[in-house]
């Protein structure tokens, strides 16, 4: 099957983003010209190919060993941050500011493994819009600390709490370490900070708790049965919500934004972890494993692997396909390898770097949107909408 609309737009795309690369003297038209022809020939010349394979099974395996014990694994970092902010909040000093630091970067890690499930509840609560909207409103976060009034539920505050509230509250309140323990003991608004850490995790922990509740109490079962090709569907979804994860919050938003990719000029200030720069790469690497482990259906706490989108693109004979994927990930994967671990520095120093990591990442998307959602019939319906 061969979708016209979806080929035509990616390969808009690959001209924009290579206008001065290998399309250099290629024409719209000539594209036009070479979509028709493949569309036109795909179905005249692909065999047939029997869809045996059992979706419910690997939504199984999905929920069962990947979804509930990722959110498992971050709800226990989460506990741990909780924690660990209850325990600076009541003793401020440089000790549990080191210790507070070191649970929110465990738990912003492990936060990288379940963004990708923004399904069931997650979805209903807007879940990743609270925990990780970025670049962060700092305007908002100081005037709520200064009124001592807000509320956390507002979608107005999505991008004045979560992780990058916290990243800011832990390292950039001040310059130095000293200065930034006087924000939470003698300055005038010293109450006021510490209430909005704990606000805050509050906030991620009662969140979290709510997605994880519903999948192992009801959602999993909806879940697991729920195998058509509709828009409600939750393989249709969870599809979706994969690819739109890499696409959006993997490449776009930790490469592409920053990097300049739909501005006229770089955007450094927008890159994830702000204020704590030295963790970019750390973050994006982190989810670019996530995004592989479930591709090949790897087990959330061992190295065994189950039934995944690589087994049922196998069982469709497209081997080809899984060859595809696997190596061009492996392929920006490495390309993300070589940059600095600070983003925030690598696109002041060299932003071509950043950007030769997006076009590694670009070319998966092709893989993604057009071969492998039509190889396994579903339809893509989230809207991309960055202009690239």
């Amino acid at each position: 099957m061969c979708n016209f609309f979806t080929h035509f737009t990616t390969f808009v795309s690959l001209f924009r983003i290579n206008r001065n690369k290998m399309f250099k003297k290629i024409t719209i038209l000539t594209l036009l010209i070479t979509i028709i022809y493949a569309c036109s020939s795909s179905t005249e010349n692909e065999p047939e190919v029997t869809d045996n394979f059992d979706r419910g099974i690997m939504l199984t395996h999905i929920a069962d060993n990947v979804i509930i014990p990722s959110l498992e694994d971050f709800n226990s970092d989460m506990v741990n941050l909780k924690a660990a902010g209850d325990t600076f909040v009541a003793t401020p000093n440089q000790s549990n500011l080191e210790a507070l630091r070191t649970s929110w970067l465990a738990a912003y890690k492990e936060y990288q493994n379940i963004e990708m499930f923004n399904i069931g509840k997650a979805e209903e609560l807007q879940y990743k819009f609270y925990m990780n909207i970025y670049p962060l409103s700092v305007t908002d976060v100081e005037t709520n600390i200064s009124n001592g009034s807000y509320d956390l539920d507002n979608v107005n505050y999505q991008d004045a709490q979560g992780f990058p509230a916290l990243d800011y509250l832990l390292y950039g309140v001040a310059d130095s370490d000293d200065d930034i323990l006087l924000k939470y003991t003698t300055d005038i608004n010293a109450a006021g900070y510490k209430d909005y850490i704990i606000n805050v995790l509050n906030q991620m922990s009662n969140l979290t708790t709510q997605v994880l509740n519903d999948w192992t109490a009801t959602y999993r079962d909806e879940f697991v049965v729920s195998t058509a090709n509709t828009a409600t569907s939750a393989l249709n979804k969870f599809l979706n919500d994969y690819i739109e994860f890499y696409e959006k919050n993997i490449r776009a938003n930790k490469f592409g934004i920053p990097a300049g990719v739909w501005s006229s000029t770089t955007l450094p200030e927008k890159v994830e972890a702000f204020y704590k720069k030295d963790i970019s790469k750390e973050l994006a690497l982190e989810a670019l494993e996530s995004f592989k482990n479930l591709f090949v259906g790897k087990y959330k706490r061992s190295t065994t692997t189950g039934s995944s989108f690589q087994q049922y693109l196998q069982a469709l004979d497209r081997q080809d396909l899984v060859t595809s994927i696997t190596n061009q990930l492996s392929a920006a994967e490495t390309k993300i390898e070589s940059l600095n671990a600070n983003f925030f520095e690598q696109v002041n120093t060299d932003y071509t770097q950043m950007t030769l990591a997006y076009d590694e990442l670009q070319k998966v998307v092709v893989f993604l949107k057009v071969d492998m959602a039509s190889a396994l019939n579903i339809s893509i319906i989230f809207v991309d909408n960055d202009g690239d």
